[in-house]
């Protein structure tokens, strides 16, 4: 089409150029028509191309001779054996030598003693028995104490554990024994008839029994149960029953999640309250708890946030009064630089049942005459940084505020000389629970340096300050606490650690039934400092050598009970194979 165009083109331009030439000699040579009758249709001939095979017509073409060829084959006899080639290969530590049971035990001053024991054996593939035992003792003998001060804390315990292809499951049994002596005597009790008829021994005895089971790629998720029954050497006694389930349900890219649990505590104590001048009746109580906890877990990036609800009710069966409690259940944490900084907070509450074992726990010394509630904990808001400085050194820094309705404070119960009851707990020397309502302020900071990988080294420390509805003052809760502790594996043979810690001043006040007055005690801060150092002898024997209150100080934690000054204790553990 480019071609016909053209060739239109010039044909049209040699006629202008004629008619110019022609205008020039003769003025006027009249007009003329052109007729095409055909369209001009260019062809291209074929180019000639040289055959990619041509033919010779050569006369003096040589043909080709077929030429034959044939192998000549002789047996030759060799000796040779190629080797075969090894793969190189990196030389390993061999694994150390693993056993399934060890026993130890210390002896000390102030006639200290530790025992312990445990074994884990596999029935088969998918079972395991686990039994251990455990065993710490002391004959007292503090200075200065008139009253017998020894103490010991035994138990033992025993779980069954089974593995399947979608779950796994156990169960697990417990005892414990544990005997303490009220030698807090007040500095006012001199008289030695007196001293002399105190009985201030106390035992305390637990038998607990519980099962759980886990269940994978299932919507149902966790379930466990567990019954405890504790009771002491003046016929108190109590029974706690909890049960706890856990579903789970992928919602798009949310999961949410719900929670359900049943708590029920009951007892009775046969003594009347230290406040009582006399011991005609004891008190009974009865809680339960029936709590739902749903809450919708979102995963975005860097974000991650859990919006949740804590319903519970509530029920005093003892007294028939219920309550039914709505409580926040909200948490978040955000990467604001990968995992240098985490920022974190949230805002929780929950109904925490109170219990006489997990008093005793805390404090050995209370009286068993007291009052047993829950504590409504409206809420805990708190909000902090944490992550990594470095690749060895994490940080955490947290800035909190609590609310809580009957929280247990522990306060001495007063010198009552109306009373002669079984035990000596009612000279000023035994603690009882008196409930406040209390909201804290507290400051939280801690650091953890692994230095390498056989030292590490942390600390953190603590700052609260509390005010009561009542207007007193948060009996025996320290405004400051600190700790350090370091862990150092030195070579192959010796290892060490240390632990040291910071109590901050708290108060207590002594009253006598009968007399209004009270008298404030101030307990001074102490510092106290562990130590401990090991050596592996062989593969099976240790020894190790502990101190405590290596500083020898003479504080009190509780008042008017002294703790014992600087101890040292040693022994040795052994490993088998049981």
């Amino acid at each position: 089409m480019n071609k016909y165009i053209k060739v239109t083109f010039i044909a049209i331009l040699s006629c202008i150029q004629l008619g110019v030439a022609q205008e020039t000699e003769e003025d006027d040579l009249g007009t003329e028509t052109v007729t095409v009758t055909k369209a001009y249709s260019p062809t291209v001939s074929d180019a000639f191309k040289i055959k990619s095979t041509p033919v010779l017509n050569d006369s003096i073409e040589l043909q080709k001779k077929a030429i034959e060829y044939s192998i000549f084959s002789v047996p030759v006899a060799s000796t040779f054996t190629p080797a075969k080639g090894k793969a190189s290969k990196v030389t390993k530590l061999p694994p150390p030598e693993l056993f399934n049971s060890y026993a130890s035990a210390g002896i000390g001053n102030y006639g200290n003693s530790t025992a312990e024991f445990y074994t884990s054996r596999a029935l088969n593939r998918d079972e395991r028995l686990d039994i251990g035992l455990n065993h710490n003792s002391s004959r007292g003998d503090l200075d200065g104490v008139v009253l017998e001060n020894i103490f010991s804390d035994s138990k033992i315990n025993g779980s069954y554990s089974k593995r399947d292809r979608d779950m796994d499951w156990g169960a697990d049994v417990g005892l414990q024994h544990q005997l303490y002596n009220w030698y807090g005597l007040p500095s006012s009790i001199t008289d030695v008839n007196t001293i002399d008829s105190i009985d201030e021994r106390q035992n305390y005895y637990m038998g607990e029994a519980g099962a759980y089971i886990n269940v994978e790629d299932a919507i149902f998720k966790k379930a466990d149960f567990k019954y405890r029954r504790f009771w002491d050497a003046v016929k108190s006694g109590e029974n706690r029953v909890v049960f706890n389930a856990a579903a789970q349900f992928p919602i798009n890219d949310e999961t949410l999640d719900i929670n359900a649990n049943i708590d029920y505590v009951s007892g009775k104590f046969k003594n009347d309250n230290v406040n009582s001048a006399t011991n005609i009746a004891g008190s009974n109580y009865s809680n339960m708890q029936v709590g739902i906890n749903p809450s919708l877990t979102m995963l975005r990036d860097d974000l991650s946030l859990r919006l949740g609800v804590n319903l519970v009710y509530g029920v005093d069966t003892e007294n028939s009064d219920s309550n039914f409690y709505i409580y926040p259940a909200v948490t978040a944490s955000y990467r604001l630089i990968d995992e240098t900084v985490i920022a974190y907070g949230g805002i929780v509450g929950e109904l925490k049942q109170n219990s006489y074992y997990d008093l005793v726990e805390e404090n050995p010394y209370v009286s068993p005459t007291l009052e047993i509630a829950p504590t409504d904990k409206q809420y805990n808001a708190y909000a902090g940084l944490k992550g990594q400085l470095l690749p060895n050194l994490s940080y955490n820094v947290k800035a909190f505020y609590t609310a809580e309705n009957k929280k247990p404070l522990y306060k001495l119960n007063p010198i009552n000389n109306f009373r002669d009851d079984e035990k000596g707990y009612f000279y000023g020397n035994s603690f009882e629970v008196f409930y406040d309502d209390l909201k804290t302020l507290g400051f939280f900071v801690e650091l953890n340096v692994d230095v390498n990988r056989n030292f590490t080294l942390g600390a953190n420390a603590e700052l609260l300050d509390y005010t009561t509805e009542t207007g007193n003052s948060a009996w025996n809760l320290p405004t400051t606490k600190a700790s350090v502790f370091m862990d150092y594996q030195i070579g192959e043979k010796w290892f060490a650690g240390a632990n040291l810690f910071y109590i901050g001043k708290r108060q207590d006040f002594s009253t006598t039934v009968g007399d209004p007055e009270a008298t404030i005690i101030n307990l001074d801060s102490y510092f106290d400092a562990n130590a401990h150092v090991g050596y592996r002898n062989t593969k099976q024997w240790s020894f190790f050598l502990k101190a405590a209150n290596i500083a020898n100080t003479d504080y009190q934690r509780w008042a008017n009970y002294p703790v014992q000054g600087i101890q040292i204790l040693g022994g040795a553990t052994y490993k088998f194979d049981f």
